[in-house]
């Protein structure tokens, strides 16, 4: 019998969740994703010293302006090259991310975005193996449905709610990532006591939900679980679009040797789509969520605080 990681890349994408290039390697993952938790984490390993070193050098020499300009310059030029680095390792796509502290602005989403692309392109990528992550605040949904027009495609993170997942749908955006991990913190916070089997977690049940209401009405969004906790939650959401799996967890299903059977199909009722939500009706839905409103704020604030972290690295190395 082959393991439980070749059965479910037969129903799903796998995707790896890391900036590790062994770990991408060592699983043959379709794709990879990376986020400013995961870029500090790959810096700090060592393995990017010789590409850090490099990119400090480009900046500074192609760079005029303040020290802050040239960090910033520094920064995006850095994500880029792990990225490109990255796509060396895999045949799909890279997700990149626009800064944290953007997700309330729509336009310098814009503007960053369009940087990162065409600092991709000019090291010989082309947007197609690329995906732009924005926090999928309406701002940041309002961005993605621009540059989504313009070519560019994008993956909006940080989905806790459905209203987030339905916006996303029908704004065209390419692929979104419901954060199945961080909701079942959340409810388990609030219940310490209750045990939760995979498939009665919340956030499986949400992804789940966003899975049969996207076939249902044809949406051509990408669908990829994210942020799991456990094995089993991706046992139960084999069949999703796309899992994006850390590498324990990856580590787990190659060694385990077990049936596995699909849990997400297309079920073939079709129905027209409803209109699209408001900006009012968004903002409402978010509001009588208080998961959605806590995990969604917590995540912005950390992807921050992390990417302040790989700043003030970044001004060291600098400063050497």
């Amino acid at each position: 019998m082959s393991t439980l990681l070749d059965q479910l890349k037969r129903y799903s994408t796998v995707v790896a969740d890391t900036g590790d290039l062994e770990a991408i390697r060592r699983f043959s993952a379709q794709d990879a994703t990376t986020n400013p938790s995961l870029i500090l984490k790959a810096v700090q390993s060592g393995q990017y010293d010789a590409l850090i070193d490099q990119v400090i050098k480009t900046a500074q020499a192609s760079t005029q302006g303040s020290q802050k300009d040239v960090l910033e310059e520094v920064c995006d030029r850095l994500i880029v090259a792990m990225g490109c680095e990255i796509l060396k390792a895999v045949p799909g796509r890279v997700s990149t991310e626009v800064s944290a502290h953007l997700s309330f602005d729509s336009q310098a989403s814009i503007n960053k975005a369009r940087q990162l692309v065409a600092l991709y392109n000019d090291a010989g990528i082309p947007n197609e193996r690329i995906l732009i992550k924005l926090a999928a605040t309406w701002e940041g949904i309002c961005a993605a449905e621009v540059l989504e027009q313009e070519g560019i495609q994008c993956n909006l993170t940080l989905i806790f709610n459905f209203a987030q997942a339905r916006a996303c749908a029908e704004a065209g955006v390419y692929l979104i990532s419901p954060f199945v991990g961080r909701i079942l913190d959340w409810y388990k916070h609030k219940n310490p006591n209750r045990e939760y089997s995979p498939s009665e977690e919340p956030g499986v049940q949400s992804v789940t939900s966003i899975y049969h209401y996207f076939r249902r009405h044809q949406y051509s969004t990408v669908v990829m679980g994210a942020s799991f906790r456990n094995s089993g939650e991706i046992i139960a959401l084999a069949g999703c679009d796309r899992l994006t799996i850390s590498p324990a967890l990856l580590e787990e299903l190659a060694s385990r040797d077990e049936p596995l059977t699909p849990a997400l199909k297309d079920a073939g009722d079709h129905a027209p789509r409803p209109n699209r939500l408001s900006e009012a009706e968004f903002r409402w839905a978010m509001n009588q969520d208080p998961m959605a409103t806590d995990k969604l704020a917590e995540g912005i604030r950390g992807f921050d605080a992390d990417l302040k972290k790989l700043e003030t690295l970044l001004s060291k190395r600098m400063a050497n």
